[in-house]
């Protein structure tokens, strides 16, 4: 994208807000006027950043994300929200959901969906449908998104009764939704792979080969927990049929797993390097040839907890599970420049899971979310490049909850069409671009605290940068594991490496605290609404939208350098995007 294109992009994420922040303060225009930042007691930050000193390439890894309730997508705040995503990135934003093989009605409720596309008639013929399933990738098409196609779960008419399990087919939240029949392997293999067929061409057949050939295709979900009722090596098999059914019918098609669970538990690290194994020097069950595989999946989570009346997240522990699988997949030389999906990456494993079941998920309404994910985004680079592996998603298992309260506390991107303050991280990430370029800082915490033992000490107060053509952009995060109010940290970023030549350089300040691209604060001052007037709601949408700290401004260049100043609070993001 061009210049002027980010530019136009950059104001219609603004909506406007940044002539009010030319005034001193986006939210003066709410009726909001901005909380003076206490006077810091923490010691000073010096940020550097060589623009001339490239680490790596950037990839997009932040365009994935997904959801349970397949259902959801063709809700109108579904809808709504799909657009956002597209337009929040310059390049292709990519949607996972669960559940588009299972069997009912296509109602969506927390953690399930139904399309209905199998069934078989009374001589056991299968009888394919495809309305609600077209209905969900028309869709996807319509806001400009691409599918990954999750080939899970198992049609009622297709599951195996298994002696050892005895649930009905569907289980409803809040018992176990994973041990229903859903979850149980096929009665016969070639039917499940026929299905794997019929399915790849249909969506050839309505939206294109060549458009087709753009998405992925990944085998079932979780298959080393209880999301699959049988043993490991009725995986593979169910793998094996699976692609090969894919790639008859499209023969180029990108098709992988496994799906995983976290690498850094010893049992799901052994699912994972065995199906590697399989795949690796194995024969397919389908037809005896080699496995094919076009990327490698699974899922890195953190934990957060109550300790002290206190929430305290654990990204420790989702770093880890990326170390973990990256240090796996790099022993397999066949395989270690294989993409890398983490189809799910996450503080943790239950988006439908409320903070009215759990209050430590009440970090997602608020900036811890968004803080904990600018940490993460850089670890996982650095995680990338210490193992020499090829990473290409961090998926956000995150969408949004239809007909709910108003910031009920699902880790969800919006609620009610109200965008959460978590949305516009990723809309930081979406302006840059181009080669990762080299940053230090006098606080941040090293990689190997963060995987260890994560933020418990001093704050990770970092940076994250990369250039483009005539641009660059640099991420700033306050984070802490342990979410209790502290003074905002003074930090200097001094910018150094503009081209000889540039006198000047437009910088424009984003930010996301607690009175900045912040709508859950703005609805809390508001009384907490579950029914918000019309004026209250437009309130709401403006705040949930990416908000300057001040208005854009030019920086003389000094030998190459400028140094832009700022008070950083607890759990805040800062975005310097600077133009010449």
């Amino acid at each position: 994208m061009n210049i002027m294109a980010r530019n136009l992009s950059r104001i219609s994420l603004a909506s406007g807000l940044a002539l009010q922040a030319a005034f001193g303060c986006a939210l003066w225009g709410q009726g909001i006027a901005p909380e003076p930042q206490p006077v810091s007691s923490q010691a000073p930050v010096t940020i550097n950043v060589a623009l001339d000193q490239k680490i790596g390439s950037f990839k997009p890894i932040y365009s994935w994300f997904g959801y349970d309730e397949a259902n959801y997508t063709t809700m109108p705040h579904g809808r709504e929200l799909l657009r956002q995503l597209h337009d929040l990135s310059p390049v292709p934003v990519y949607i996972r959901a669960h559940h588009l093989l299972t069997s009912g009605d296509g109602k969506a409720e927390l953690k399930f969906s139904s399309t209905n596309i199998y069934s078989e008639d009374a001589s056991g013929n299968p009888v394919y449908n495809f309305n609600i399933i077209d209905g969900i990738f028309d869709a996807y098409r319509e806001a400009g998104v691409r599918p990954m196609v999750e080939l899970g779960f198992m049609p009622k008419d297709l599951a195996a009764d298994l002696p050892n399990r005895h649930e009905p087919y569907q289980m409803h939240y809040p018992q176990s939704t994973i041990s229903g029949k859903s979850n149980n392997p096929p009665k016969d293999y070639k039917k499940w792979g026929e299905l794997a067929r019929v399915l790849t061409a249909h969506l050839v057949e309505r939206y294109g080969k060549e458009t087709v050939l753009t998405w992925y295709f990944e085998v079932w979900n979780e298959p080393d927990i209880d999301y699959w009722h049988t043993t490991p090596e009725e995986y593979w098999k169910l793998y094996d049929y699976a692609v090969a059914g894919v790639r008859a019918a499209l023969p180029g098609a990108k098709v992988g797993g496994p799906a995983s669970t976290s690498p850094g538990r010893e049992k799901a690290n052994t699912f994972l390097k065995n199906f590697l194994e399989h795949v690796n020097s194995g024969a397919s069950a389908a037809n005896g040839g080699p496995v094919p595989i076009d990327f490698i999946s699974f899922h890195a989570k953190g934990q957060p907890t109550i300790n002290a009346g206190v929430v305290t997240m654990g990204i420790n522990r989702e770093l880890n599970d990326a170390d973990k699988g990256f240090a796996l997949i790099a022993g397999f030389p066949k395989f270690r420049n294989l993409p890398i999906i983490i189809s799910e990456a996450d503080p943790e494993g239950c988006a439908a899971c409320s903070s009215k079941v759990n209050p430590a998920n009440n970090y997602r309404n608020g900036t811890l979310y968004p803080a904990y994910t600018a940490a993460a985004f850089k670890g996982l680079f650095d995680l990338n490049d210490r193992h020499s592996v090829n990473l290409i998603s961090m998926l956000s298992w995150s969408f949004e909850f239809e007909d709910k309260d108003y910031f009920e506390g699902f880790r969800s991107l919006a609620t009610n069409g109200v965008d959460k303050p978590v949305l516009n991280v990723f809309r930081m990430f979406g302006m840059m671009s181009g080669d990762r370029i080299k940053t230090t800082s006098t606080g941040e915490v090293p990689l190997g605290t963060l995987i260890n033992t994560g933020v418990r000490q001093d704050p990770d107060v970092d940076a994250f940068a990369t250039r483009n053509v005539r641009e660059a952009a640099v991420l700033v995060w306050n984070y802490h594991d342990v979410n209790q109010p502290a003074p905002a940290v003074p930090t200097t970023v001094m910018i150094s490496g503009i081209p000889a030549g540039v006198d000047r350089v437009l910088m424009e300040h984003y930010r996301i605290d607690d009175t900045h691209s912040n709508a859950y604060t703005v609805w809390q001052k508001l009384g907490s609404p579950q029914h918000p007037t019309p004026e209250q709601y437009q309130q709401l949408q403006e705040a949930g939208q990416l908000q300057l700290l001040t208005s854009p401004e030019w920086l003389d260049v000094k030998d190459g350098k400028v140094t832009v100043s700022t008070n950083l609070p607890r759990e805040a993001i800062s975005l310097l995007h600077l133009n010449w």
